[in-house]
């Protein structure tokens, strides 16, 4: 496949950012901070998302959406990450949209997926319970009742996870007390639907560093209802890390967005920044750090796109391709807003200046869903290594 966007994905792309920029430009999640607002994003902007069709880009048709791939959703998650848009289009329509419509049964599809689409309902992945990305150590237990499960436990970093209407729990099944579990934490997952409000779930808003929403959420005997289960019991792990896996291409796709803004906003002051008589533009050294950052930006480009073409054909090493493109993105952003800062010089310092706003997201993206070091190590694992 050839490593640039399709006709309707560049429309796509271009759709969302004249959008966002001028709906939620880095200047609303500056305000969203500095008011202390309780939801953390707009609900009537994630309306008007919803209604342009881009809540239902990897919602099938039948069910309200597009029915498009993780390379459309990726070109939207390039312009949230260009415009800082505070939504929970990730937690929502990329991660809760695609695990509900690749594996969940009709009665969830039916139940979920349109109002995934028309921006009504908001879901989440409760996955994490440590400081990082660690998805095989589950520590919180699903124990059988009856039909159905007992959960307790908690969960961290729950992205909107405070206000989500429903979480989508992993829990490692205590059946036969936890045996079978395999040495490598894959064994006896469970992915179910609980309710936010529902008896025994306790949510603890936190705002990160980047100004988005987490949560920490406990479960003290947590009972899901008989539809809650997604798959078959126990059998998991498949479905969460391929979701996972959407989910890290995703975000690639982010960082890169922050990237490419970084890049275009810190060239544009090059051009107009004068010392000693001249632009800083001119001199060599500027342009010696631009021009590698140029090309860092569009290597990690062709990667992000690598990465999402092969998820969406299921190519056999989908997964180390994914792995590689969020190593790079996450690097990529790092650099440029590090360049950006510098080259801004002592402005770039300031909070007046949105680049450390890109700086703080960039950080944020990095970690989520496993930093350099754990994809690093998973590329290795999945080579052979």
């Amino acid at each position: 496949m050839a490593l640039v966007l399709n006709e309707e994905q560049a429309m796509l792309r271009d759709s969302a950012l004249g959008f966002l920029r001028e709906q939620a430009p880095a200047a609303q999640l500056r305000w969203l901070r500095d008011s202390g607002d309780a939801t953390g994003f707009s609900r009537e902007l994630w309306r008007e998302f919803a209604q342009l069709g881009f809540a239902g880009v990897l919602v099938p048709e039948a069910y309200g959406g597009s029915g498009l791939g993780l390379a459309e959703a990726g070109v939207v998650m390039e312009a949230i990450g260009r415009t800082l848009a505070a939504t929970p289009f990730f937690s929502t329509a990329i991660v809760a949209a695609h695990l509900i419509a690749r594996h969940g049964s009709e009665t969830q599809r039916q139940e979920y997926l349109p109002g995934i689409a028309n921006g009504t309902r908001l879901m989440t992945l409760a996955v994490d319970e440590h400081t990082r990305h660690r998805p095989r150590n589950l520590a919180l237990s699903a124990t059988a009742r009856g039909d159905g499960f007992m959960l307790n436990g908690s969960k961290t970093f729950v992205i909107d996870g405070h206000v989500a209407d429903t979480l989508i729990v992993a829990a490692r099944d205590e059946r036969d007390g936890g045996e079978g579990c395999d040495e490598h934490g894959r064994a006896g997952v469970s992915l179910l639907l609980v309710a936010r409000d529902a008896p025994g779930v306790s949510v603890e808003r936190t705002v990160m560093v980047d100004a988005r929403n987490a949560a920490r959420v406990r479960f003290d005997n947590v009972q899901p209802g008989q539809l809650a289960l997604i798959g078959e019991r126990g059998e998991g792990w498949p479905l969460l890390e391929q979701t996972l896996d959407a989910a890290r291409a995703a975000l690639a796709s982010e960082l890169l967005g922050v990237a490419d803004e970084v890049c275009e906003r810190t060239f544009a002051y090059l051009k107009e920044r004068r010392q000693f008589g001249k632009l800083i533009g001119e001199y060599q050294a500027l342009q010696h750090r631009a021009a590698t950052l140029h090309t860092e930006v569009e290597l990690t480009r062709a990667l992000v796109l690598h990465a999402q073409q092969a998820f969406d054909s299921g190519a056999a090493d989908a997964a180390a391709v994914v792995s590689a493109a969020k190593v790079r993105a996450g690097s990529t952003a790092t650099l440029a807003v590090q360049e950006g800062v510098q080259m801004h010089g002592g402005i770039g310092m300031t909070d007046e200046l949105d680049i450390g706003l890109y700086m703080k997201r960039a950080r944020v993206a990095q970690e989520l869903m496993g930093d350099t070091c754990f994809h690093a190590a998973r590329w290795a694992r999945l080579g052979g290594y």
